[in-house]
């Protein structure tokens, strides 16, 4: 029995890949490219390259193996251009998801694990975010994964289709043996431009906004190693694989840090001094934006082991050392 998982030549969905083989799972990729990497698929793991939105392209996959499971990465995810290009969004990202649930009813896949995101919430109402709290996304991204989600439940309801949503908070690190690791293009999480900064291919990192009603001014949020947000979808995999009914968990470290505190973290981890320069507020960031996991620890059995700010950032460093420019020269 073989899991698909799209989107697993990009940054979480080639560590998902990495984890599932670990596992001795038969792990089947499907990615696009579009932001994705060739040099992140390694050679001895089954590739097909196509969009999500092409259904002969799917039956083909789906015809050629024997799918137990899907996990569905595969999306467009800059907020910023979500709100230029709203369009663009809900074509890949709605489309794409509707495309694939077409394709695993009809070739009767009935398990699914979904990449969601903490931006369906929008405006936090309170400072530690659960899964009951309001979801009203404030931009077009965070809407399209909302949208999946109610597909989603529907879906279930006429196909038989089970699943679990996964709400992601700041996903950062990577593989502790350096194996994968993070190349966005643009890049626009900022350990890795912090990172950048220390690697001298940027001049100085901008922090925006230093008058949050914070201990350092800095806006605080929750930052999870890749390794244990991908520990959780090996987990959902599992819960229904035991007939466990469909459900949505966050996922986060459940504690917060400052952008001053990731700065300063990263500068004792690189031994650079990183100049920071501060501006104003960007319009609609939060002082806070920290989860509550507590769901997912009590049924899901899963906690995080790499909670650590310095480990996050100390793996995330040593796989920039040895990949400076990423993917681009290294297979």
């Amino acid at each position: 029995m073989s899991i698909i998982v799209t989107g697993g030549a990009g940054y979480i969905g080639s560590h998902a890949v990495l984890a599932l083989k670990r596992q001795n799972k038969d792990v089947i990729i499907i990615d696009s490219l579009q932001t994705g990497h060739q040099q992140a698929v390694d050679d001895d793991t089954t590739f097909y390259q196509g969009d999500l939105r092409d259904s002969a392209f799917l039956d083909t996959v789906f015809s050629s193996h024997d799918v137990e499971a899907v996990i569905h990465f595969a999306a467009d995810s800059l907020v910023g251009e979500s709100v230029k290009d709203p369009l663009k969004y809900y074509d890949n990202n709605v489309g794409g998801a509707i495309s694939l649930l077409q394709a695993m009813n009809r070739h009767e896949v009935k398990k699914i694990v979904f990449s969601s995101t903490a931006a369906i919430y929008g405006e936090p109402q309170s400072q530690y975010i659960d899964e009951n709290d309001q979801a009203v996304p404030t931009n077009p991204y965070g809407e399209t994964k909302l949208a999946i989600e109610k597909i989603l439940k529907w879906a279930e309801n006429a196909y038989g289709i089970r699943w679990i949503a996964l709400r992601y908070f700041n996903v950062a690190g990577a593989d502790i043996e350096g194996k994968k690791g993070e190349d966005h293009r643009p890049e626009t999480h900022l350990i890795p431009i912090v990172l950048q900064v220390a690697l001298n291919q940027r001049d100085e990192i901008t922090v925006f906004g230093s008058d949050y009603k914070t201990p350092d001014g800095t806006c605080i949020r929750d930052y999870i190693h890749v390794t244990d947000l991908v520990d959780a979808h090996l987990l959902s995999l599992e819960k229904l694989s035991d007939e466990a009914k469909s459900d949505v968990y966050n996922l986060g470290n459940g504690k917060g840090f400052s952008v001053m505190e990731v700065i300063e973290t990263a500068r004792k981890v690189t031994g650079q001094k990183i100049p920071a320069r501060m501006a104003p507020r960007r319009e609609g960031d939060p002082a806070y934006l920290v989860a509550s996991s507590a769901k997912a620890t009590r049924q899901l059995k899963w906690s995080p082991n790499y909670t650590s700010l310095e480990t996050i950032i100390e793996s995330a460093w040593n796989w920039y050392v040895n990949h400076p420019n990423g993917y681009t020269t290294h297979k």
